[in-house]
């Protein structure tokens, strides 16, 4: 059998540039050797070398986090070069990067999300107002960022002025939204036009973390995660059909993973991730692998997605 030419892509030049390449080795590593020609990229330098090989590659696996990697704009030159890609096209990728668009969409959908405002770097903030529509604890976070970066819990409205300019260091526009504190959950979905909905994780993240931190997501010890998560079917079904109702209100493709916090009855989407972090120890192939699914067999069913939605996406434009 040929093997598949594929493209692996990691590095990139966001702030999780170091996420990105851990995670571009375990996929490397990971992948079938049987079944596939490696080239591996980071943006960072081998842009051009990617557009000159690009006749020769069947498919990529774009493995990259944050702003110049997940929002879009690798996607929209691998569209140009014609090479199919796992996961969330231009469109979706984009949306799904934008906190403060996903979560309008969300809101249309009738997807229950907590209360926020927004703001722009030129906006004058009224901290008392916010706090007397909003309460207190409020989380603060830049719209465009990933993996918690610039993110605070504001438990004292003095502290809202410095967790303001922190999110303001990441990006020109935030949202400062109501604090839910609950259980935190995560559902990843896998599919192109009929999802399914994985196993759900329990996050329960360390001492010292009130919430999924930078650090207790990449630093191993950090937090415990519980696959499947402990709680009653019916809310595990709740969980699954809000995941997969998040996949398809903000045009994804492929897979994506939808975070979460459970308290008591109510359930809260936090945010939905289109390119999940992929080391073997990471949330979504935990999830996946109890769905049955190996690492490796994870890999060769994203790339086998990818092919067959650049196929069929073809044929819609040639109609």
């Amino acid at each position: 059998m040929k093997k598949i030419r594929l493209a692996l892509l990691a590095g990139g030049i966001s702030s999780e540039r170091s996420v990105s390449l851990n995670s571009g080795n375990q996929v490397f590593d990971a992948l079938d050797k049987d079944k596939y020609d490696i080239l591996r990229y980071d943006p960072k330098t081998d842009l051009p070398g990617l557009v000159m090989d690009a006749p020769k590659i069947d498919a990529a696996l774009i493995i990259l986090h944050g702003p110049f990697g997940e929002d879009g704009t690798v996607q929209g030159l691998l569209d140009l070069l014609d090479i199919p890609y796992q996961g969330a096209g231009v469109l979706g990728s984009a949306v799904a990067m934008n906190k403060l668009l996903a979560k309008r969409l969300y809101q249309g959908a009738d997807i229950p999300t907590p209360k926020f405002r927004s703001f722009r770097d030129n906006d004058t903030i009224d901290t008392a107002e916010v706090i007397r529509e909003l309460g207190l604890p409020l989380v603060v976070k830049p719209v465009c960022a990933g993996s918690s970066v610039g993110m605070t819990i504001v438990k004292n409205g003095h502290d809202l002025d410095t967790a303001i300019q922190e999110a303001f260091a990441h990006d020109d526009t935030i949202i400062i939204e109501a604090y839910i504190k609950g259980v935190e959950l995560t559902c990843g979905v896998l599919g192109n036009d009929n999802p399914e909905a994985l196993p759900v994780i329990e996050i329960i993240p360390g001492q010292g973390h009130e919430y999924f931190d930078f650090t207790a997501k990449y630093v191993a010890g950090e937090t415990e995660e519980i696959c499947p998560a402990r709680i009653d079917p019916e809310i595990t079904r709740r969980v699954q059909n809000l995941a997969a109702k998040a996949h398809r209100a903000l045009f994804l493709k492929g897979y994506s993973r939808t975070d979460m916090i459970l308290k008591k009855e109510d359930i809260f989407v936090l945010e939905t991730n289109t390119i999940p972090g992929m080391t073997a120890t990471s949330l979504y192939p935990q999830s996946a692998g109890a769905a049955g699914y190996s690492f490796s067999q994870l890999l060769d069913k994203l790339v086998q997605l990818a092919i067959e939605e650049h196929n069929n996406s073809n044929l819609r434009r040639n109609k």
